[in-house]
């Protein structure tokens, strides 16, 4: 399990290695902005090093189900306290703490549900919005109670037309909780476009959906919101799709709910079947804005998907030109890319091997300074 899973500072280990531990249980504490982190199985810590906690887990997974709920009571304060001890982060982005975010008191303002998944082949949080409509719902609602928030508004693209269904069925009766619809647009589900789409105030680049009397909520989070609260469970486990070049996969897609955070790549990629042959990279989160990972990689707070990709082409060095845009830019991602593919750019070839020679003269001079080598 990384120490550090989304914004703020890596959390610090309260274990040490040889002891045991079970499911659910405290294993690191945030210095400062961060968040708690929670063991996701039984077993015995293995090793702890400055990134991770790496945890030799009993061939019967303990399920989250198992843990004993906790009571809690309905004032703000112990609330907020729950979701802050249980490591909630936001699950579809940076993963900022969630007890943080809600600390900000609300003048009676608004809790925006980003249930936008604005990424292609994600699907997670549509399955989430079918399968758990009412405990959805009934997290806006702790939300909007532990921030203030008199309105709640469930930001989700109008093409989804079962799962607004189910959300719209889950809201009889309740009347200070809507469903706000959005065209098929990326990046839709940016926070402010959301802000700017469901509450009509175009905020500043620099501004936090604060300033218009807002907090924008992932609806992964929304959901462990109420288990939290509920329940007392921790942070253990992710909802996460699979997809890409997986064996018998004939929808595209597979949907995992309650991955354990910390598990590798290889190991969820086998329970959704398994890779089917040559492939020619593995990304973590959607197509757009996820990462190449190697399959030791472990699964995250805010880990949405797991693609495989089909085979690099070899495009034998011909010359391509990188188009960087706003949401989601990464020069150093695309021109990964053009070398994956064998594609090259004339400002490519120039920098490249300045910066090879450039490397290499500076390991050099570190190994010279340090009496590795000879002057």
């Amino acid at each position: 399990l990384l120490l550090k899973q989304g914004v703020g500072k890596p959390s610090v280990p309260c274990v040490k290695k040889g002891d045991k531990v079970q499911v659910g249980q405290l294993i690191a504490k945030p210095q400062g902005l961060g968040a708690n982190l929670h063991s996701s199985v039984d077993g015995v810590v293995t090793k702890i090093t400055d990134a991770a906690i790496i945890i030799k887990a009993n061939k019967a997974l303990t399920t989250i189900e198992q843990i004993s709920p906790k009571k809690i009571s309905a004032d703000r304060k112990d609330l907020l306290a729950c979701i802050t001890e249980a490591g909630l982060v936001g699950m579809g982005g940076a993963g900022f703490p969630t007890g943080v975010k809600l600390s900000t008191k609300l003048n009676n303002g608004y809790i925006l549900v980003n249930a936008v998944e604005c990424e292609p082949i994600l699907a997670h949080n549509m399955a989430q919005l079918v399968r758990f409509p009412n405990e959805t719902i009934k997290g806006v609602q702790y939300a909007m109670q532990i921030a203030n928030a008199s309105h709640g508004i469930i930001a989700i693209k109008n093409k989804h037309k079962e799962e607004v269904e189910a959300v719209l069925k889950a809201l009889k009766g309740i009347d200070n909780i809507h469903v706000h619809l959005l065209p098929d647009i990326y990046p839709m589900g940016e926070e402010r476009a959301v802000v700017r789409e469901c509450l009509g105030i175009l905020l500043p680049v620099t501004a936090l959906p604060s300033e218009a009397n807002a907090h924008v909520v992932n609806v992964e989070t929304i959901l462990r919101i109420y288990e939290a609260i509920e329940f007392g469970r921790p942070v253990v486990s992710k909802n996460l799709i699979v997809s890409g070049k997986i064996k018998g996969n004939k929808n595209g897609v597979v949907v995992l709910h309650n991955v354990p955070i910390g598990i590798k790549v290889r190991d969820v990629i086998e329970a959704a079947g398994g890779i089917d042959g040559k492939y020619g990279e593995i990304i973590m989160g959607g197509p757009f804005m996820g990462k190449p990972c190697s399959l030791d990689d472990p699964v995250t707070k805010t880990t949405g998907g797991i693609i495989v990709t089909e085979p690099f082409k070899d495009y034998k060095g011909a010359k391509v030109g990188l188009l960087v845009c706003a949401c989601g830019a990464n020069e150093d991602r695309l021109k990964d890319l053009a070398r994956k593919y064998n594609m090259v750019t004339d400002f490519g070839k120039m920098v490249d091997a300045i910066s090879d020679k450039m490397l290499t003269n500076s390991l050099l001079v570190i190994l010279s300074s340090t009496g590795m080598i000879s002057p």
